[in-house]
């Protein structure tokens, strides 16, 4: 049995997908995906889909529970392993997947890597104006190898319009001790700008130059 289709069968795992867009044209909907979110890469998937609901996208989600951190590598999150993947797949045009990352001289860096680098390069924009403190990372080049999310069977290439793989480091999740002692009830200021720098740049998108 394929591993991700057996993370799916786990009993406490969670998988989420909710279609929005359906009266739409397909090359308008642009979906949210976190397959490895909830205890794997925490706040990967609050980040997703927060924005999906505030721009009015479609979220796929993956999410583990508190203590459970098993890695499936992208290539392996196969639409043959999973019939809402596949749903999800086939409603959208253009994707952005969340993911979380800390790596040694990135801790204020932002990834954008995927197939689609004109929507790399207009969610950095609006990346880049919401969180001014942080590197934000387009050029293809500059990302490690390891995490340009350019291969045909990864996920965010799926789709039709392909996408962008976002990653994030964990002061922009809030998950650093600069957050420790944040109460809430509303998410750390960092990770609010950055879901209102997504949500803005798809609703841009759509409207704009993918929508033309």
């Amino acid at each position: 049995m394929p591993m991700f289709r057996q993370l799916l069968d786990h009993p406490d795992v969670e998988e989420v997908v909710v279609l929005r867009g359906v009266t739409e044209p397909r090359a308008h909907r642009i979906g949210f995906m976190a397959y490895h979110g909830g205890g794997l890469e925490e706040m990967t998937e609050v980040v997703a889909m927060a924005a999906a609901e505030h721009c009015g996208a479609s979220y796929y989600g993956v999410h583990q529970p508190k203590g459970m951190e098993r890695h499936i590598p992208s290539i392996e999150v196969s639409p043959d392993s999973s019939e809402n993947l596949r749903s999800f797949i086939d409603h959208v045009h253009t994707v952005i997947t969340i993911h979380g990352f800390g790596r040694q001289g990135y801790f204020s860096s932002l990834l954008l890597g995927g197939q689609n680098r004109p929507f790399a390069e207009h969610i950095g924009g609006y990346l880049r104006t919401h969180l001014p403190a942080y590197n934000i990372v387009t050029e293809i080049e500059d990302i490690p190898k390891d995490l340009r999310g350019l291969h045909s069977r990864n996920p965010v290439n799926l789709p039709p319009g392909t996408g962008v793989q976002i990653e994030l480091p964990p002061r922009v999740r809030g998950t650093t001790p600069l957050f420790w002692d944040w109460e809430g009830p509303e998410l750390p200021p960092h990770t609010r700008s950055l879901i209102a720098g997504l949500a803005e740049a798809v609703e841009n998108w759509a409207t704009g130059p993918n929508g033309q």
